[in-house]
């Protein structure tokens, strides 16, 4: 059977390539497949235990077998995070979720979620800060699993919905070049009542740090590096 993987950040960066694809023998599972580019590959060891796997932007246990035609990616840990005219969006209910190249303006988000129904209305923005593990940062350059980083934040924001009964909630993330001080995420939640607000948009950054496949890459004088932030 042929499948079509896909590499990312710092595993791209092992392999040496985005994407391949390949014939795989009936009956060979996504933990199989990784363990097959591991023995390839030494530098994948260091992210044997903490790799997950998607296939067709669905994470899925290592045991699960794989099909003719699948898209399988491997997902290293995570760190979070198009131009005019090559959005990425996707929008279900009051949601507002998005992924652009350009600068994040946090207006269009409040006055998405602003409502006479919401008496609060709670935001985050993540900026890019200029010095981060002892070293100054000279920039930063996020990468994404475009398709599977958009159905993923859809998924944070149907969580929050749940959990708070919440429905006006927005995320865009920014991916490209990030100078020091740009804006990288935005994200805004409206509620009848504060406290709701405040938890879900806290919950919203951290759900989105663990399962949402975008990565950031550290620049700075002498070296770059790939930030492993999820737990």
């Amino acid at each position: 059977m042929k499948v079509r993987t896909k590499f990312f950040a710092a595993i791209k960066d092992i392999v040496g390539t985005p994407e391949v694809e390949l014939e795989l023998a009936d009956g060979t599972t996504a933990g199989g497949l990784f363990q097959h580019y591991c023995e390839q590959y030494a530098g994948l060891q260091r992210y044997v235990n903490n790799t997950m796997i998607s296939v067709n932007l669905e994470f899925v246990s290592p045991e699960t077998r794989l099909q003719e035609g699948d898209e399988i990616a491997f997902i290293p840990p995570v760190s979070g995070g198009s131009e005019a005219g090559s959005r990425v969006s996707q929008a279900e209910g009051s949601a507002m979720i998005d992924i652009v190249e350009s600068d994040l303006a946090l207006e269009p988000l409040v006055q998405h979620v602003r409502k006479h129904s919401n008496g609060a209305v709670v935001t985050f923005l993540g900026v890019v800060r200029g010095f981060s593990r002892g070293r100054n940062v000279l920039y930063l350059e996020y990468e994404a699993y475009r398709e599977m980083a958009v159905r993923k934040l859809q998924q944070v924001a149907n969580e929050v919905r749940e959990k708070w009964t919440i429905d006006d909630i927005a995320i865009v993330h920014r991916v490209g070049h990030l100078e020091v001080g740009e804006r990288s995420v935005a994200i805004a939640v409206g509620a009848p009542h504060r406290k709701a607000a405040f938890e879900a948009c806290e919950y919203a950054i951290d759900r989105l740090k663990e399962i949402v496949p975008i990565w950031k890459k550290e620049v700075w004088e002498g070296g770059e590096s790939w930030i492993d932030d999820r737990p």
